[in-house]
């Protein structure tokens, strides 16, 4: 698969389909058949800008979707602390299922309030130089900040309307197209 990273304006509700349907055919070539694939959500809802993996998390996992296994919530995040052990988990529990990994990034201003949609996997923390191994076979990324030299500042002080309103909007995308697998 290639790594081509596809970029999705919040703001814009009426891309939440295309989204959903790009997402989708991504995970149905990664399912050979299989049923479901685990969401990984990555983050804390200690800082503002970094809560919106366990945001969507959560969301997604009072739905109960069959086929869709969350990892990462509000009473339960992933982090920089126990990303190893949740990675461990997985592995035991889902061997072979796919990996959508979801996290809050860093990046230009004109993409503040984007999200990205990748064929590949993402490198956790490394806005805010931490050395943490690439997690799952498919990414999205919200942009919540400008990356700038204050990375952890930024993330600390960044406005919870603007993590809402990707968080609903990723939700939503992952949602339609979770009930759309087989």
């Amino acid at each position: 698969m290639g790594s081509d990273i596809l970029y999705f304006d919040s703001h814009r509700k009426d891309t939440v389909a295309e989204l959903s349907n790009i997402l989708s055919s991504y995970l149905s070539k990664l399912t050979n058949g299989q049923a479901g694939f685990v969401l990984l959500c990555i983050g804390t809802d200690r800082v503002t800008g970094d809560s919106l993996g366990p945001l969507i998390g959560y969301k997604l996992s009072q739905l109960d979707i069959p086929g869709l296994f969350v990892y990462g919530t509000l009473n339960q995040p992933v982090h920089a602390l126990n990303l190893e052990q949740v990675l461990e988990e997985i592995r035991e529990q889902h061997p072979d299922l796919p990996v959508l990994a979801v996290d809050a990034s860093l990046g230009h201003q004109k993409h503040l309030g984007c999200c990205t949609l990748c064929k590949s996997s993402i490198r956790p923390g490394i806005g805010v130089k931490k050395d943490l191994k690439k997690v799952g076979d498919i990414s999205i990324t919200g942009i919540v900040c400008e990356a700038t030299p204050y990375a952890q500042l930024q993330l600390q002080t960044t406005r919870l309307c603007t993590v809402m309103g990707l968080a609903d909007y990723i939700s939503e995308g992952i949602l339609q197209a979770a009930t759309t697998l087989p």
